[in-house]
Parts: structure tokens; sequence; C-alpha cells
């Protein structure tokens, strides 16, 4: 199997400006850095999405984002906001099949970055919503 370009950070074949790192976690900039600051944090695991991943390393993984967004803020005191996300699948634009977590610093609301989504509130009644909460709820597994 070909290595993604973050396993390759992760073996030291390429390089990256690193922020943090443990035995479970790297984080580094993410090289188009939408705002000053832009991070990404990944599993030293491979997984290619969230999905993928055991309660473990979820944990893991998810545990770190908050000391590396405080770390942001102290380095950035002008930042007024943070961004977490995270894509899974091609349809919801991931371009690194390996898992990654984007911290996006915001500074101003004119920062070259936004979210937009449809308002389709209209489209579901309250029975809709009831039925779809529960199909949701039956799936989920301990």
């Amino acid at each position: 199997m070909t290595k993604t370009v973050f396993e390759k950070i992760i073996d030291r074949e390429i390089p990256a400006h690193i922020v943090y790192e443990d035995e479970y976690v790297l984080a580094f900039l993410d090289l188009s850095q939408v705002t000053k600051g832009h991070t990404l944090v990944i599993p030293k695991h491979h997984e290619a999405t969230i999905f993928d991943y055991s309660d473990e390393l979820a944990s893991q993984v998810f545990s770190r984002i908050p000391k590396i967004a405080r770390g942001l803020r102290q380095a950035f005191p002008d930042m007024k906001g943070l961004n977490i996300l995270n894509n899974n699948g091609e349809v919801a634009f991931q371009t690194v099949f390996h898992s990654h977590i984007h911290l996006i610093p915001r500074y101003t609301e004119g920062d070259d970055f936004g979210l937009k989504w449809a308002d389709n509130s209209e489209n579901y009644s309250q029975e809709d919503l009831a039925s779809i909460a529960q199909q949701i709820h039956n799936s989920i597994k301990d």
C-alpha cells in the first residue's frame, strides 16, 4: 500500500513544521495556511476516516485538540475564534485519506475562509425529525 503524504510526514520522509507530537498524534502546519496558524492534527496510527477510529483512538486524538487550540490562542493573542473541521470521504472534500482534523484560527470576519450551508428546515416536519433521530439512535452501537 502506498503511503499517504501524512504517513511520510510521520515517518520523517518529508519535512513538516511540527507544532506538537506525542505517541498518539502529530500536529503540524497545513501548507495552505488558510489563516495564520492553520494546523492539522493527525493520528499516528493510520485510519482513513473517522468511521475507522476505535474508541481508544478517538479518545487519544480528540483529547489533544483543546491543548493544541490553547497553544494557538496563546501564540496568536489576536485570534478571535477557531474552526475545527474534519472531512470524511471524497464527497465531504477529504483530499488526503489519512484522517486529519483542521484547526483554523479566525482573526476577523473577513478571513479568507467561510462555512455556509443551506437551511432546509422547511423540508422537515417534527415527525420527520423524530423519525430521523430514531433511525440514528437505533443505529448507534455501544
